[in-house]
């Protein structure tokens, strides 16, 4: 490798093809742009692709994971527990709808909640429990319904779902992890409710989106739960646009004062043609992720673990972690790389570090383990426009920094 050479390596551009432009073209000439025939299109491929009987498209993950709390009831005087280490929208979602934040710190060494300390965590208000996929791995969800089932005794509904359930709710925050599998279910099939993000960094995109799944053994009325999210992402109206553009169908009523959520066709456009290429695209992650594994692992550098014989996740972030460095040494390395062309990011500053969550109470002192993984964590560019090169060059260039430390 030239020691001089700069490249342009960006992050996780959006990985557009012709393909999709003609899509979008195509939904720009029918006459009909905001949710309608494409976005339901989008919606019965994601759920078949999925395996479950329906698939709601809305304008982000985030939405998704609200309004599954509001169609659930939770509100104030009810907890929902999540990660302190994750984005701030798994965690703001619970303050949307009045909700108490409950964090719970990761394992040691590890990415994910400590699941002894979440079974600790639940208490009589607890009604959802939201675990993440973090970096396109499904969590260890064996863990979670044994904690939920250990401490089912302790739960009180408060509306007619709920004790449909009669137990804590798990609603998975997998906006990294369409596609995912574990134990030979696909990402949806194994939280009772499973919310992807379609934003413009994610596998698949649709620039800015997101859906949401439920299990199919939940004896739950799909069209009926179908219907609430219909209703809540477009202003509790009775009708969609779709529906009151048949001839003579204009009247509507509003149901309740909703929110205003909804997918486009333009955005369910790119969604289709992406979705079509998807197998393809998880078959290139797995290839950079496996380039990036034999070079990096053998040095002592970190990662997850994305493949094995019952996991294959959706090789979303390439997480590394560097031993014994601190955050000014990793925010060094950071910076060295990004001086060779070479853009990184870190996936995550725990949400106690972060002022809003600081106003909420939280203190990071209270989640030394989330702050042990985020200090010398670095995430390297992962995406399906890398070239074979290009990932030689992140390698060399990656090493090259780290040889030149004191580890």
């Amino acid at each position: 490798m030239n020691s001089t050479e700069i490249r342009n390596i960006p992050f996780s551009p959006p990985d557009i093809t012709e393909a999709e432009i003609e899509e979008v073209v195509s939904a720009l000439k029918s006459g009909w742009i905001t949710t309608g025939p494409k976005t339901k299109e989008f919606e019965k491929r994601i759920a078949e692709y999925v395996g479950t009987n329906k698939a709601v498209c809305l304008n982000s993950a985030t939405s998704a994971m609200e309004l599954t709390l509001r169609i659930l009831g939770v509100g104030p005087g009810d907890e929902v527990i999540t990660s302190a280490y994750t984005y701030t929208a798994t965690a703001s979602v619970i303050d949307h709808v009045g909700a108490k934040i409950v964090l719970v710190d990761t394992a040691p060494d590890s990415f994910e909640m400590d699941y002894s300390k979440l079974a600790e965590a639940i208490t009589e208000r607890t009604k959802v429990v939201i675990p993440i996929d973090l970096a396109g791995k499904m969590c260890d969800y064996d863990a979670i319904y044994k904690a939920v089932e250990r401490k089912k005794y302790l739960f009180k509904p408060n509306n007619e779902i709920q004790e449909d359930f009669n137990r804590i709710i798990v609603m998975a925050d997998a906006a990294h992890a369409f596609g995912a599998e574990q134990n030979g279910k696909k990402c949806g099939q194994v939280a009772d409710f499973t919310c992807y993000s379609f934003h413009a960094v994610k596998n698949l995109t649709t620039a800015e989106g997101g859906a949401v799944v439920w299990r199919n053994d939940l004896n739950l009325d799909d069209e009926e739960v179908y219907k609430q999210y219909m209703l809540y992402s477009l202003h509790g109206q009775s009708k969609d646009a779709l529906a009151k553009t048949q001839k003579g169908a204009w009247e509507y009523d509003i149901v309740y004062p909703g929110y205003k959520c909804n997918m486009t066709d333009i955005m369910a456009s790119i969604g289709l043609i992406q979705l079509d290429r998807y197998e393809n695209q998880l078959e290139r992650r797995r290839e950079i992720i496996e380039l990036y594994d034999e070079a990096l692992l053998p040095l002592g550098i970190q990662s997850i673990r994305h493949y094995n014989l019952n996991m294959r996740s959706s090789g979303h972030l390439y997480l590394t972690r560097i031993p014994n460095i601190n955050e000014r040494e990793r925010n060094n390395i950071i910076l060295k790389l990004a001086q060779k062309g070479i853009s990184c990011n870190v996936h995550y500053k725990p949400l106690p570090m972060l002022t809003a969550y600081k106003k909420l109470g939280f203190h990071i002192e209270d989640y030394q383990n989330a702050f042990n993984m985020y200090k010398n964590e670095i995430s390297l560019p992962l995406h399906t426009s890398m070239s074979d090169d290009d990932i030689k060059f992140v390698i060399e260039t990656f090493k090259g920094i780290i040889n030149n430390i004191q580890l």
